[in-house]
């Protein structure tokens, strides 16, 4: 019996099966994964210290340095903003983050405002002498006694101003030969012109000029200059006396020859007339401020009736 016990117990065969490598599973995916994220935060790293300013990235350092100090100090913004009164930087009081270019930063608001007015005043100041032209003008086209003198009279716009030139004829001079007294029908037209005038609040110049022929006797101290100047004179009087005021002459110059209306002809009759310049604001201030730097290109004539030698004319 115990020999068949034998016999019939079972055998158990034991087998090792060899299989190949482990499978990877995702691990590979979530390490690319890490990477990609690193790169992108890096890139955008990069990209925020490329577009930061130097205050602000002064200010980050400052604040890894010793943060608590900058904390308590300026409220927790980057110390940079310390380098310059407005915080950001530039000149523009409403900004308050990063720097701000010249070129960003808008004309203060009276400067604008400034610009615009003196642009109106010159706008008006253009209309208005525009007007008083063709007042004198219609003066003397309806005025039986004055246009006769309608040819004598020259009405030009310049930078100073609107130019009322009076020049002699050769039959109807202004003046007799070396004299300054005012012959009788350029008194009737001078007051006629002070007049109108009057009717504006602008300031005066007035010039005489004289031409190029010799003065008699201008060699004992009395010449051309001095004719001119008298001359201007008598005509500023007789302004007046149509009306003009006194305050509104702010000079009166004689200019000889210096700058004559034909220089192809120094002893045209023309080269003999008194100019009344109704001057425009700016060019009251360039005489008013002759330091000025725009006073240097100005084409009005300088008020000095000093000649380097003797004019000769009448």
């Amino acid at each position: 019996m115990a020999g068949d016990a034998k016999k019939l117990q079972p055998i158990i065969i034991k087998k090792v099966k060899k299989g190949g490598h482990a499978a990877h599973g995702g691990a590979w995916k979530i390490a690319y994964a890490d990477f990609v994220t690193a790169m992108m935060a890096f890139f955008l790293l990069m990209w925020l210290l490329g577009s930061t300013t130097e205050g602000d990235k002064k200010g980050i350092a400052d604040y890894f340095n010793s943060p608590l100090k900058v904390a308590l100090l300026n409220g927790g913004s980057g110390s940079g903003d310390s380098s310059s009164v407005i915080k950001g930087g530039g000149t523009d009081l409403s900004r308050s983050h990063g720097q701000v270019k010249a070129g960003d930063v808008p004309a203060p608001r009276h400067t604008i405002n400034l610009q615009r007015l003196k642009a109106e005043q010159q706008r008006v100041e253009g209309a208005m002498l525009e007007e008083l032209r063709e007042k004198v003008q219609s003066e003397l086209q309806n005025s039986p006694k004055l246009a006769q003198f309608s040819s004598q009279i020259k009405l030009d716009m310049t930078r100073d101003g609107l130019r009322i030139q009076i020049v002699d004829e050769q039959s109807r001079p202004m003046f007799d030969s070396g004299s300054p007294l005012v012959k009788p029908h350029m008194r009737d037209l001078l007051r006629a012109i002070g007049s109108v005038l009057a009717e504006v609040p602008n300031r005066i110049t007035l010039e005489g000029h004289t031409d190029a022929m010799p003065f008699p006797g201008g060699d004992k101290g009395y010449g051309n200059w001095e004719l001119a100047a008298d001359r201007a004179n008598a005509a500023r009087r007789e302004l007046i006396g149509g009306g003009l005021g006194d305050d509104r002459v702010l000079r009166v110059l004689g200019l000889a020859s210096s700058q004559p209306f034909n220089p192809a002809d120094p002893n045209d009759p023309q080269n003999r007339r008194i100019s009344i310049i109704v001057m425009n604001r700016d060019a009251e201030n360039r005489f008013l401020r002759p330091g000025a730097p725009d006073n240097a290109d100005s084409d009005e004539a300088p008020a000095l009736n000093v000649a380097p030698k003797p004019a000769a004319g009448r």
